[in-house]
């Protein structure tokens, strides 16, 4: 919600008026200097949506404010250009509307045009967020990053690498929803104050990776018939696409990274397919290769990437990872109920080349059991166990 700055206005004073941190609305405006605020300055307050109320007779300011489930010095302070005392019939006054719920659906088919909507939502009611362009999927999608808080712990999680593992994506967007919610309406988050979380850290979130593959299964062939030739040729004429894991060129975007490649090449697929085909090199492919840009361009400190499924947890890669990855992870168990799990004969992966690069902690996350693509009626399980990995991920 925009508001205009007259005369005697603090960022302070807008803290106390709206309850809200005031590093939340600093962070929210980061063009403008908190101490020359200028007299006509637009000012975004987080965690408000403006709503229009048209008077009634007999109507003050109290009334309307007990009505319509507003703070009477808010409804006040946001219409003071208003004659609180002589309110008109007909006339249009602002209602400040702080956002208490979700505006992420997530227990649904989560496509691209899904994922879009809901952070340009967020975007708008949280703008203490900032969102960015880290590159583009083969057919041309923008594969947005979102990132929040700006300390100096620097946390990655990403998301539906693997086309049929789409719903990391909703899961991941259902809780950053939350993460939001309590920031601006200070409320905790299973008992944990998420405010110090905000303060310490940077948490840098790519939900969807592989923008392609996650339509692809959900809504079928794409249109262009380019790659809908393409995609129906790898697939050997079916139009079932259920079990895609790849990019739309059919390659598997977790097996794109210099970490023992070699190994993965010569066992795995020798040609696009479904699932399972590393490239003819590593990083061939755009998807890959954004997210590598990423993290070395943020410099993360540890990653999360969430695959389903299996309920465990990879935290090792060839005994490169840090001791502190262990105790990490042990504490990732805890709250999930998941197996930690350190070696497995698996290689070229995402965090395999983290670990490889830089010896910080970085996880593979396995949500949920059974076969991919998960079913919704799982979601809400999954979400509950997730909660607490990406909490603990924040906190440690």
């Amino acid at each position: 919600m925009n508001i205009t700055v007259q005369s005697g206005d603090n960022f302070w004073l807008y803290s106390q008026i709206f309850r809200l941190p005031l590093q939340l609305i600093v962070d929210s405006n980061p063009s403008i200097n908190p101490n020359q605020l200028m007299i006509g300055q637009t000012i975004k307050i987080p965690g408000f949506i403006p709503d229009t109320y048209t008077v009634q007779s007999g109507d003050t300011l109290w009334t309307i404010s007990q009505q319509q489930n507003v703070a009477f010095q808010q409804l006040l302070f946001i219409n003071r250009h208003l004659e609180a005392n002589n309110l008109i019939t007909g006339q249009q006054i602002t209602l400040p509307r702080q956002v208490t719920w979700r505006v992420v659906n997530g227990c649904q088919e989560y496509s691209y045009d899904n994922l879009i909507k809901n952070m340009q939502q967020l975007a708008y009611i949280y703008p203490f967020m900032s969102l960015f362009e880290i590159g583009q999927s083969v057919m041309g999608k923008p594969i947005p990053e979102l990132v929040i808080g700006n300390g100096t712990k620097k946390v990655h999680w990403n998301g539906s690498f693997h086309a049929n593992e789409w719903i990391t994506t909703p899961i991941m967007m259902t809780f950053l929803n939350d993460y939001l919610l309590s920031l601006t309406n200070q409320k905790p988050i299973r008992g944990l104050h998420v405010h110090p979380l905000y303060y310490e850290t940077l948490l840098s979130v790519v939900p969807m990776v592989n923008p392609d593959g996650v339509n692809l299964v959900l809504e079928g062939p794409p249109e262009e018939t380019y790659y809908r030739d393409l995609v129906l040729d790898i697939n050997n004429g079916r139009s079932d696409f259920t079990h895609w894991k790849a990019n739309i060129r059919g390659v598997d975007l977790n097996n794109q990274y210099p970490a023992r490649w070699e190994i993965e090449q010569e066992r795995k697929e020798q040609k696009p397919a479904p699932r399972d085909y590393p490239g003819e090199t590593p990083l061939t492919e755009p998807e890959a290769n954004a997210i590598a840009d990423l993290t070395v361009n943020r410099d993360f400190d540890r990653l999360l990437a969430f695959h389903t499924q299996g309920e465990v947890i990879y935290w090792g890669f060839e005994k490169s990872e840090p001791a502190v990855a262990e105790t990490i992870v042990n504490e990732f168990a805890r709250v999930s109920g998941y197996e930690p799990i350190r070696t497995v004969d698996s290689y070229a992966g995402y965090k395999d080349w983290f670990i490889q690069e830089w010896q910080r902690p970085g996880y593979t996350v396995e949500l949920g059991e059974g076969v991919n693509p998960l079913p919704l009626s799982q979601f809400e399980e999954i979400y509950q166990e997730a909660t607490g990995i990406f909490l603990a991920s924040l906190y440690i």
